[in-house]
This record gives C-alpha cells, structure tokens and sequence, in this order.
C-alpha cells in the first residue's frame, strides 16, 4: 500500500460538518477499491481540502472521491515520512 495526499479545490467556505460529512461519505466507499482514508484537514478561506490515504494506486483513491461526489484535484504518492 502507499500512502496519499491529495488535493481538493474551490471548497470556499467549507465548515466542519460539511468536512465531516464529505470524509464520511469517503469512508462509506473505500473497501470497494482498498483504499483507507486516514483523515481530512480543510482550509475554508483558500478553499483548499487535503486527505490522507492509503491504498493501492492514486486512480483507486480517485475513483472513491468520485463516487463520493468529490473528486480530487491532485494526488500525490507520499511514500516518505518522518
């Protein structure tokens, strides 16, 4: 498995409920591609979402954003970490 953060646009404005819900909705969907999604951080002024993950590929993690009705603006294997 390899971990990922990606990228998630044009979500000015976001709140936390709506945070909780679009991480929810991941985590609804992710066995279906073997992707595990560890968390969501959101930045409501730049409108900026990121998600760390862990799976098989960046297109699995894609298709459950996309199922989940977000889908990512960029992915990026992360395989290092301190």
């Amino acid at each position: 498995m390899t971990r990922f953060m990606d990228v998630h646009r044009n979500m000015t404005g976001i709140t936390g409920p709506e945070l909780e819900e679009a991480h929810a909705a991941d985590l609804a969907l992710e066995k279906a591609e073997d992707v595990h999604f560890e968390g969501a951080w959101a930045g409501p002024e730049s409108g900026t979402v990121y998600c760390l993950s862990n799976g098989p590929s960046a297109d699995a993690v894609q298709r459950v954003h996309e199922r989940a009705g977000h889908k990512a603006d960029e992915i990026h294997a992360v395989p290092l970490s301190v």
